[in-house]
């Protein structure tokens, strides 16, 4: 097919693909298969843990039933949480604080997915349409990438990942709780402790698998032979890292679903099965 080498004079000054200088192509693209249904799932499941998780948040209710706390609300920094016993009650910001606890804590595991560099792609592609696929343009006239507030920000990523471990490490804790029963004597287990048990080890799976965590362990490193430690690690992240992905999705619907769990019990939907 013969294309010429300015742009179709009806598409103005545009820029991107339309510019001066590229291939002058009628079609928006040229692809024949069904291109928009990843972005519209994305979209749609990215929608759908964002309202559920809002409500949970805001809902400041039925995040604790023993020995399962949600993982919205640990760890509770303020004084307005139930108390958990050996739970991770945290009272840092005292009484003054009259909002969901949730709060305090989600600002963190927010804040490293967001800027998470697949779950840049996810939500630029699902609803910004940046571009919408692969030789797919995007509807955009200009182009600034992550250059200008707010997504500026993104560059954050990296402190996210520091303040992600923490939170990881308390969830693990939260987890351990859970090998107790509801009057708190140790070495029981329930169904919830596998949920929470799969979920923590998604958590922590789709952490270190961060591209953030593969430079920090094995970047900048110029002889891989005089360090062989970090080298072993950097091949263990790299691994995760293939997998970041399928880790993101499944570690955001696990924990939706913890909690979802925690929450049936505490309205006494159910009773949690004991395994002993």
């Amino acid at each position: 097919m013969a294309t010429g080498t300015e742009p179709p004079r009806s598409h103005g000054a545009a820029t991107g693909v339309r510019s001066p200088g590229r291939a002058a192509i009628a079609a928006r693209h040229l692809r024949t298969d069904r291109w928009w249904l990843s972005p519209a799932a994305t979209a749609v499941g990215l929608l759908a843990f964002v309202a559920y998780s809002t409500w949970r948040a805001f809902a400041n209710a039925d995040y604790y039933s023993a020995p399962y706390v949600s993982p919205f609300y640990s760890p509770c920094l303020a004084e307005n949480c139930v108390p958990m016993r050996g739970g991770p009650n945290w009272e840092v910001f005292g009484s003054w604080w009259g909002l969901s606890p949730a709060l305090l804590i989600l600002v963190f595991p927010l804040g490293f997915r967001l800027t998470c560099y697949y779950y840049r792609k996810a939500y630029y592609r699902g609803f910004w349409a940046a571009p919408p696929a692969c030789a797919v343009a995007e509807p955009h006239r200009a182009y600034t990438g992550e250059t200008r507030f707010p997504l500026l920000l993104q560059n954050l990523h990296r402190y996210f990942f520091y303040a992600a471990l923490p939170v990881a490490g308390i969830l693990t804790y939260d987890t351990a709780l859970t090998f107790r029963d509801t009057d708190y004597a140790w070495g029981h287990a329930g169904l919830g402790t596998l949920v929470f048990l799969v979920n923590i080890v998604l958590i922590w799976a789709y952490t270190l698998s961060c591209h953030s965590c593969r430079h920090i362990v094995g970047g900048r490193l110029k002889h891989f032979s005089k360090h062989p430690v970090r080298y072993r690690l950097w091949t263990w992240v790299g691994r995760l890292n293939r997998r970041h992905m399928q880790l993101a999705w499944a570690s955001l619907i696990s924990v939706a679903v913890c909690d979802l769990y925690v929450y049936l019990l505490a309205t006494g939907a159910f009773d949690d099965p004991r395994f002993f």
